[in-house]
């Protein structure tokens, strides 16, 4: 069932069914969303069923503001506060020690838990609206079957997850991928999946260096070495080796791979067979369509996308994060 999302009258029958113990489908500046109350574990194991996600998996939980967070939480460490107070509502997950007793299964049973506030209007409104019906917090996975592209329209929710889920529809996503997730939950501050919300940001806010992760760091969303993929095979090359592939597309006594398409800063030959979509030169804006981009191939019938490598500074840390797990399967 598709909704409005800017209608309240289809916010307060999102959050109604939220605090029901349903799911719900809404947007936030990353990704769509496949949400329900956190603290309830029967409605958490909706979330698991209906993605095919394995249980110990953990989900992040959305909560309209930091008071809300703090609901969740044993205790409310220093590093958290500061960033939260620089990048919430924002593309930005905390990890913090979990109140005992609370929310166990969507921390997959470890004894910490991420929490994200959201800047999208539409989620905002449904988060609010479903805390005032006692719904503190909303575990909320991306929309789509597990490893698969996360949703950036409400068209993709419908097409993963079929025509009966409630969802509301907030438009096209602005930041396109995934939330930055930082682990406060020890002594240090460590980046377990990055995002738009670039390194040197974060560490201006903390006043120290961000760490990367290590073998004791909590389980995080999106951090299997294979996730984010196509249907189709994708294949990520550094610059000159896709230029060689490309420039093989019209030798005569090469066959050109069945159905292929390309993803670079580099146009094919004319005539060629590939589909090709061109990369923006901005990371900010690869990212915004990066999942589209993938998924219309899909729809297109590409059985191999060849990607050009981006740039390895920093600001591309999260698209090419993204690229290298999907390449991975």
């Amino acid at each position: 069932m598709l909704l409005d999302g800017h209608d309240p009258d289809a916010i307060a029958k999102a959050a109604d069914a939220l605090a029901a113990g349903e799911l719900v489908a809404f947007p936030t500046e990353t990704v769509y969303g496949l949400g329900a109350r956190a603290d309830d574990d029967r409605a958490v194991a909706g979330i698991f069923a209906a993605k095919g996600r394995p249980v110990g998996h953990p989900l992040i939980v959305h909560v309209a503001d930091a008071a809300a967070a703090r609901t969740f939480c044993a205790t409310w460490p220093d590093l958290a506060q500061r960033l939260v107070a620089a990048f919430w509502p924002g593309p930005l997950t905390v990890i913090v020690p979990r109140a005992e007793g609370v929310a166990a299964a969507c921390a997959g049973g470890q004894s910490t838990i991420g929490l994200r506030c959201p800047s999208h209007p539409v989620a905002l409104a449904l988060l609010r609206a479903a805390a005032e019906r006692g719904v503190l917090g909303v575990a909320a996975p991306s929309a789509n079957r597990f490893g698969r592209l996360s949703p950036t329209q409400a068209s993709h929710v419908v097409a993963e997850l079929g025509p009966d889920l409630l969802v509301l529809d907030g438009g096209a996503c602005e930041v396109g991928i995934e939330s930055t997730i930082v682990d406060c939950s020890r002594d240090r501050a460590v980046l377990l999946r990055p995002g738009t919300l670039t390194r040197s940001a974060i560490e201006a806010v903390l006043g120290r260096p961000l760490e990367n992760r290590d073998a004791a760091a909590p389980r995080a969303p999106g951090t299997l070495d294979a996730h984010y993929a196509p249907q189709a095979r994708v294949r990520l090359m550094n610059t000159a080796l896709l230029r060689s592939a490309i420039d093989l597309l019209t030798d005569p006594a090469s066959e050109a791979p069945l159905r292929l398409a390309v993803y670079s800063r580099l146009l094919p030959p004319a005539g060629t067979v590939a589909i090709h979509q061109a990369m923006p030169a901005r990371a900010d804006q690869t990212a915004h369509e990066l999942f589209t981009v993938l998924r219309h191939f899909d729809d297109l019938g590409a059985e191999l996308i060849w990607v050009e490598e981006p740039p390895s500074t920093a600001e591309w840390d999260g698209v090419r994060d993204r690229l290298v797990r999907a390449s991975a399967t």
